[in-house]
């Protein structure tokens, strides 16, 4: 654990992130983009928009969002959503018109079967911080403008990778590329996903 400290929330920062190995975006389409990749906020409750502003202001005490410039060109925009789940509030953009247009990765995550095959002859078997997993990558600085959300507020952005992406890139080192599987699956000490 000292040895990956930063992918834990320790002291100051609230929530732990995986350094390195930042997200990259790439969509099929070329500017412009189709009006469908930027649409207005959707329309919202009372108790809907309290849990909003309130969500948002979590994600930005975490630094998973960051709020827009007045002065920023904003191309693409994706209403926020609240859904719930055992009285509990999570906000979440609405991304699928997005994941239709992103391409995928050439190194997908693991399947399910796969992951738990290898948790079979493990002695220890732990959760972290899984409510908040999808938010431990960070997105390159380039990419974020694909990942805006907007609601009543502000318009903003997702620093770190938001939930319902589908299709999205980690960049790996070019001399690892190809020796990813035998040399790094075989010291194998745990299984995120």
């Amino acid at each position: 654990m000292r040895r990956n400290r930063t992918f834990f929330a320790i002291g100051e920062e609230p929530l732990g992130k995986i350094r390195g190995h930042d997200i990259e975006l790439y969509l099929d389409l070329e500017r412009p983009y189709p009006p469908m990749l930027r649409r207005p906020p959707y329309p919202e409750s009372l108790k809907t928009s309290k849990q909003i502003e309130k969500n948002v202001n979590e994600l930005l005490y975490m630094d998973v969002i960051r709020k827009i410039g007045h002065n920023e060109i904003v191309e693409v925009t994706t209403p926020v959503l609240i859904t719930w789940h055992d009285g509990k509030s999570r906000l979440c953009g609405d991304l699928r018109e997005l994941s239709n247009y992103t391409k995928a990765d050439r190194y997908p995550i693991p399947r399910i079967p796969h992951s738990l095959d290898k948790l079979a002859k493990a002695k220890y078997i732990t959760k972290r911080d899984c409510m908040k997993g999808f938010h431990k990558n960070g997105v390159k600085p380039n990419h974020m403008k694909l990942l805006r959300i907007i609601c009543h507020m502000h318009i903003y952005e997702y620093t770190r990778l938001p939930f319902a992406i589908k299709k999205c890139t980690i960049p790996l080192p070019k001399d690892d590329e190809h020796n990813i599987s035998r040399r790094n699956i075989r010291r194998l000490d745990c299984s995120i996903y």
